[in-house]
C-alpha cells in the first residue's frame, strides 16, 4: 500500500501491509503498590501509593498490538466476579476482538514498584490456569501465564506461531520447533528445552538481540529514557516485534522498534496504560 503528497512531483511512501493477529493469554487485574524502595524478606513499608490497571501478559500484549495497528483477536478467561470488567477494560477500549471462557475467579496480579521502576510480581492466575485447549488459526502469539495444553493447542493450530517464553517455567519441546520466533529475557533462556529458530534475547537497558542458528543477526540499543514502571516493558518489546514482523519490515527495524517500544512503556506508570501507540514509536525513532 503506498500514500502520496504533492503535485506534480509528488513523493510516494509504502505503507506497511496491515498485521492480524490472535493473542493467546492471561488477562489481570494489576493490584500496584509503588513504594520508595522494594521490601526485605519479612519486612513491612508503610510508604506506599496504591492504584489498579488492568493486565496480564496476554491482554498486555493484545492492546499492545491493536495500539500499533494491528487487527487483534484476544482468546483468554476471566471469572464470574466484580474484577472481570475491570480486567477486561483495556482491551475493549482497544478495539480488540474478545473470545472469553469464564471460570472462577478473575487472574489477579499482586505488584510492588520502587522509584526507579524495579520490581517485583506474584500472579494468582484464576480464570487464566482453567482456558484448557483452544482452537486457533492465523498468526497466533502466546506466552506462558497459561496452561501447556492451552500453549500447545494454540501452536498446533496457528500458521505462524509466536511465542513470549514469560515467565520463566519449562515447557514442552515441540512449542519451541513450532515457533518462528521465542522471545525471552536472560533468565527466561536458561527454561527453554532447545534452541528456537529465532531468539530474541531483551537485555533491559542494553536492547536486545536477533539470534538465528547460534549466531546474532541483527542487534539494536534501547532508547534512554527515565524509569517509571517496568511492568510491561516486555510486553510492549513482543508485540511490538510481533506486529513489525508481521507488517514485512525486515529484522533490524523490527527490533529497533520493539526496543523504542518497550523503553516508551519503561517511562509511564501501570501495564496497559503504558503502552504506545505507532505514532510514539516513530515519534522515538525519529521517523
Amino acid at each position: 500500500m503506498r500514500t502520496c503528497s504533492g503535485g506534480p512531483s509528488k513523493t510516494c511512501a509504502r505503507l506497511p501491509p496491515e498485521a492480524s493477529l490472535t493473542v493467546v493469554g492471561s488477562v489481570n487485574l494489576d493490584l500496584v503498590a509503588r513504594s520508595e524502595r522494594l521490601p526485605r524478606v519479612g519486612e513491612t513499608l508503610t510508604d506506599a501509593a496504591f492504584a489498579r490497571f488492568p493486565g496480564g501478559k496476554g491482554a498486555n500484549q493484545a492492546v499492545a498490538a491493536a495500539r500499533l495497528g494491528a487487527k487483534v483477536r484476544f482468546v483468554g478467561a476471566v471469572g464470574d466476579d466484580v474484577f472481570a470488567g475491570e480486567a477486561l477494560a483495556g482491551l475493549r477500549e482497544a478495539g480488540v476482538e474478545l473470545a472469553l471462557s469464564r471460570h472462577g475467579e478473575t487472574g489477579v496480579a499482586l505488584i510492588v514498584v520502587d522509584a526507579v521502576g524495579e520490581n517485583v510480581i506474584v500472579v494468582a492466575p484464576g480464570a487464566n490456569a482453567q482456558i484448557g485447549a483452544v482452537d486457533v488459526s492465523g498468526n497466533v502469539l502466546c506466552q506462558l501465564e497459561i496452561s501447556d495444553e492451552t500453549v500447545t493447542s494454540a501452536a498446533k493450530g496457528a500458521e505462524r506461531f509466536f511465542l513470549n517464553a514469560a515467565p520463566a517455567r519449562a515447557i514442552p519441546g515441540d512449542v519451541v520447533r513450532k515457533a518462528e520466533l521465542v522471545v525471552v529475557n536472560r533468565y527466561e533462556l536458561d527454561s527453554l528445552p532447545e534452541t528456537p529458530r529465532l531468539l530474541a534475547l531483551t537485555l533491559g537497558e542494553e536492547g536486545a538481540v536477533l539470534i538465528e542458528a547460534g549466531q546474532e543477526v541483527a542487534r539494536a540499543a534501547a532508547p534512554r529514557v527515565q524509569a517509571v514502571d517496568g511492568t510491561a516493558a516486555g510486553d510492549a518489546f513482543t508485540a511490538c516485534l510481533v506486529v513489525s514482523l508481521l507488517e514485512d519490515r525486515d529484522r533490524e527495524e523490527a527490533l529497533l522498534r520493539a526496543c523504542a517500544a518497550g523503553a516508551i512503556a519503561v517511562s509511564r506508570e501501570g501495564a496497559q496504560p503504558s503502552l504506545p501507540t505507532a505514532d510514539e514509536v516513530d515519534a522515538m525513532l525519529g521517523s
